[in-house]
């Protein structure tokens, strides 16, 4: 592992104060967290070793004579795999030789591994404008109880989480802090190599929305764009998702987008297996899951989220990983270190590069560098590669065969991607918090030009994508306007990404009009150009104030002074009766998930099944 550099930039106030606020509101559920960690913890000695003989023998059964042995002993660790391997997505068909490998690298370490279960694996991108993206959120929270079901055998001393994509990630992580006492680390894949350049996808999609080309060459766009195995190379919520990995301190230092299928990959799973062998309770250096996710890497991860124009998604995502582990975050904690976080990356579509480019240009070890040379995260943590963050200041190479790791380099390799804190692309960070008299949503600024950050227009009122597109394709939007899509929030319908939006409202964008998007469901890593006030919180569905909207009310969304409101008397407003909600569809397995339509808590509390109430209600302006 590399050593340890200290820093001595001190922490800018603001995160400190933010911290610490995080820190006083959560001490109660942090405290009882950690108190049950302790307890399922126990003694210096592996759970299994308390199971009756019947329980033990079931667990190696099937394995060959000697690991038996090893286990019947019960003096080695015992390292559970969970993994979403499927090999029909590109993120996760990388995985299939994974178990392998990990069991070769763990047996190199004194330890065993076995496979303990998989979770789902769905793709957003194959499920947008469809049915399935209607299952899509509450994925996260099925994949965080699959995670506790294939640790519920109690046997593991550690957890290898084999997981990339949107929702895999957040529900890898949360399920395994139920599981607080284990060591467990995330295991990345790895990008896709780059294809057609993401600005030129864009351009061909723009073009196919306005009839200027047909479905062939579009499909043969997206299919040069979306070409291999690993993750798609646009920075959205996969990318996002790997990236904050790094920073959080779940992956070894510099992993997160190192190509799948090279040496260099396989080299770094061996020795994730093989550092989560070292740090269970049956070592010195025993580094729970459950300790090391505390405020102060939760408010790293939120600061790289800024830093880097991230994914919507990660402002539910976070706030419940914050929760698993006992911690409160909240909007307004985004918010404020959004105001002193700056941008310090551009990737599409906060720009034209992929996260190939951000990589080569230096990548999480110079991102983290620079942000805490500015005093913006905290150092002091702990990590997958032992305590301090500065360990994570290096980028891992080869030589000779064997795994090192040297120091980031000085220099952005390229300022057009990743730069300095001292010359950011933007002074803040790429996320706001819009308050008034509609609720609480979130946009993201960091591709949207200064002059697009106020929009006032009319109103024009949607339930759906299909009744956008039709009114788009009978050019009913020819004009200002602000479209509002309602309807679409968790308790509606589960909240799916409305990504067919985009290339019509950049359609309209283009042709010089004022364009804003205003819904309670999601745009995620994918919001770009157009301003989106997203996961608008109260709901439709729930009452909220977007149910009581009308076509020709006038909207403004300024992102700029953190507002979202309709010019509209609050008397007038309170007095119409709200819009009826759609009918929820059960088929194509929706049916099976309105339990969790019943259950799920608002955006602003993570959208999850799991969510705690708040300790200190904020009610919206």
């Amino acid at each position: 592992m590399p050593a340890r550099l200290q820093t001595a930039q001190a922490l800018h106030p603001v995160v400190a104060a933010i911290t610490e606020r995080i820190a006083a509101r959560s001490a109660p559920r942090r405290r009882a967290y950690l108190t049950a960690l302790d307890a399922a913890a126990g003694e210096s000695r592996p759970r299994r070793a308390g199971l009756g003989c019947a329980n033990q023998a079931h667990g190696f059964a099937a394995c060959a004579p000697s690991t038996k042995a090893v286990l019947r002993r019960a003096e080695r660790p015992q390292l559970g795999i969970v993994t979403a391997y499927n090999d029909m997505l590109s993120a996760h068909q990388p995985y299939a030789t994974y178990p392998d490998a990990i069991k070769h690298a763990a047996r190199r370490a004194g330890a065993v591994a076995q496979v303990a279960g998989g979770v789902p694996a769905m793709c957003d991108g194959i499920t947008q404008g469809h049915p399935g993206m209607e299952l899509s959120l509450f994925s996260r929270d099925v994949i965080a109880m699959s995670t506790a079901i294939a640790l519920s055998h109690d046997v593991f001393d550690g957890a290898l989480l084999l997981g990339v994509c949107d929702k895999i990630v957040p529900g890898l992580v949360i399920g395994a802090l139920q599981f607080g006492h284990l060591p467990a680390a995330l295991v990345p894949a790895g990008p896709m190599r780059p294809g057609l350049p993401n600005i030129e996808k864009k351009r061909l999609r723009t073009l196919h929305a306005d009839g200027r080309i047909g479905d062939e060459e579009l499909l043969d766009a997206e299919a040069a764009s979306y070409h291999s195995p690993g993750t798609c190379t646009f920075y959205g919520t996969a990318n996002s998702n790997q990236l904050l990995a790094d920073v959080m301190g779940l992956h070894l230092p510099g992993a997160a987008f190192v190509a799948p299928g090279t040496p260099l990959r396989d080299a770094l799973t061996a020795a994730t297996t093989q550092r989560v062998a070292h740090v269970t309770r049956l070592s010195e250096e025993w580094t729970p899951i459950g300790r090391l996710v505390d405020e102060r890497v939760i408010v790293n991860g939120t600061v790289a989220l800024l830093a880097t124009g991230g994914s919507t998604n990660h402002t539910m995502h976070l706030v419940a990983i914050a929760a698993a582990a006992g911690i409160e975050l909240t909007w307004d904690d985004i918010d404020a270190l959004s105001a002193v976080v700056p941008l310090l990356a551009r990737m599409y579509p906060n720009g034209p590069a992929d996260v190939n480019a951000f990589h080569a240009a230096g990548g999480t070890p110079f991102l983290i560098a620079e942000l805490l040379a500015a005093g913006l995260l905290h150092e002091d943590v702990g990590t997958l590669a032992g305590r301090g963050l500065s360990r994570y200041r290096h980028e891992p190479v080869l030589v000779d065969g064997e795994l090192r790791w040297r120091p980031a380099r000085a220099a952005s390799g390229d300022p057009a991607v990743v730069r300095t804190a001292a010359e950011p692309f933007r002074p803040d960070g790429g996320l706001r918090l819009l308050s008034g008299n509609l609720g609480r949503a979130v946009l993201k600024v960091s591709a949207v030009a200064p002059e697009h950050l106020v929009t006032e227009a009319p109103a024009r009122v949607f339930t759906d994508q299909a009744g956008f597109l039709a009114a788009f394709a009978a050019g009913e939007l020819d004009r200002d306007v602000v479209v509002v899509v309602r309807f679409q929030g968790p308790r509606a319908n589960g909240m799916p990404e409305l990504h067919k939006l985009v290339p019509a409202l950049s359609v309209l964008m283009k042709r010089g009009h004022r364009v804003a998007l205003v819904t309670d469901g999601r745009m995620s890593g994918a919001s770009g150009t157009v301003p989106a006030a997203i996961h608008v919180t109260p709901e439709a569905v729930d009452g909220g104030p977007l149910a009581r909207l009308r076509d020709g009310d006038v909207l403004r969304v300024d992102a700029g002074g953190g507002r979202i409101e309709v010019l509209v008397g609050s008397d007038e407003l309170l007095a119409r009766e709200p819009a009826e909600a759609p009918r929820g569809q059960t088929s194509l397995g929706r049916g099976l998930f309105e339990p969790m339509r019943r259950l799920v808590g608002p955006a602003d509390r993570g959208a999850s099944v799991f969510a705690p109430e708040p300790i200190a209600e904020e009610a919206f302006v």
